[in-house]
């Protein structure tokens, strides 16, 4: 029994200091066997506890960067986006832009040229011509403004520049706009006041009948027979025949007396007056507004007369002036 005891048992010499005795220990084989077997084991289990964390880090890193890769190609697709959409609006920005810096600087012109009518003192057909140019492109229908050409790419260097030059345009904008708030509305209020004078110069022919019986100045007075001022022109015309007013202006006589007959007073701009005398029918009453060439009333032969005709004058600053000059123009 001891011998097969002894056969189950190793002996390990321990080797020390050669003046130290040799020391034995007597280990049993199966143990020497299984310490090495269980160290095997345990590193083979780290290895593989190792791996599979190993595993699973790469798995998760894998997934992070696959969403992160999900979310930069989102960003980048989105960047595109978004820098196609601003070069389209700072394409379109830029035609709008060019388009309104035209018609700003088609304004100026019309300023200008305005000014320049107002200068000159034009007739009403200058000032209508003037009105009638219009700013408005908008004239045809959607349907006809139709559009194409062939595609040609925008690099980013050409919208630097084009938002630049819109950028320019802007400013250039803004300094027509600054001069025209000063400049424009001193040019309305010039171009009313001569709409105004124009309108209310006593030029229209004040009846269809253009036949002079007598001008203005010195003659044989038709009653007396003595020499005698003639202070307006007499007109030949039929009773009931139109009286035109020769100028906007403002009715600030209607009466009737021996001399004059039935007779008109209108108020012009400028210290003007316009007289109808011996009328047949007045048509507007004391305070009213009319217009030039609006009929007033009728030609007749009341008053001092010798026949039916229109007497007509123009007084300035309370004298009386010759009409022909005015009704000339």
């Amino acid at each position: 029994m001891k011998s097969a005891s002894l056969c189950n048992q190793m002996t390990l010499l321990v080797l020390r200091d050669a003046n130290q005795p040799v020391k034995q220990i007597r280990i049993s084989k199966p143990l020497i066997v299984a310490v090495p077997m269980v160290a095997l084991l345990s590193i083979s289990g780290l290895i593989v506890s190792m791996h599979i964390n190993s595993t699973r880090t790469i798995s998760q890193l894998e997934g992070q960067l696959m969403g992160q890769n999900i979310q930069f190609e989102a960003l980048v697709s989105d960047r595109d986006e978004a820098i196609q959409r601003l070069q389209n609006e700072v394409v379109t920005l830029s035609g709008q832009s060019k388009g309104m810096m035209d018609r700003m600087e088609r304004v100026v012109e019309l300023e200008a040229e305005l000014q320049k009518f107002i200068n000159k003192y034009g007739n009403q057909e200058e000032l209508s011509n003037l009105s009638s140019i219009s700013l408005d492109s908008d004239s045809y229908d959607d349907d006809s403004l139709g559009v194409g050409g062939e595609y040609i790419a925008v690099h980013d260097n050409e919208i630097d520049n084009l938002a630049k030059e819109t950028s320019a345009d802007l400013q250039a904008m803004n300094t027509l706009l600054d001069e025209m708030e000063k400049n424009v509305p001193v040019t309305i209020n010039r171009a009313t006041q001569t709409q105004y004078s124009l309108s209310g110069t006593p030029s229209e022919w004040p009846t269809p009948s253009k036949r002079l019986t007598s001008n203005f100045g010195y003659r044989t007075d038709p009653f007396t027979g003595k020499a005698a001022f003639h202070a307006g022109i007499d007109i030949s015309g039929k009773i009931g025949d139109p009286v035109y007013a020769a100028g906007a202006g403002q009715v600030v006589t209607t009466d009737k007396d021996s001399s004059h007959g039935k007779y008109i007073i209108i108020k012009h701009p400028d210290g003007l007056e316009s007289w109808y005398l011996h009328l047949s029918e007045i048509k507007v009453s004391e305070g009213d507004t009319v217009t030039k060439g609006q009929t007033i009333g009728s030609v007749g032969n009341t008053g001092r007369s010798t026949g039916s005709h229109l007497h007509f004058e123009i007084v300035k600053q309370n004298k009386p002036i010759d009409p022909l000059p005015y009704l000339k123009q």
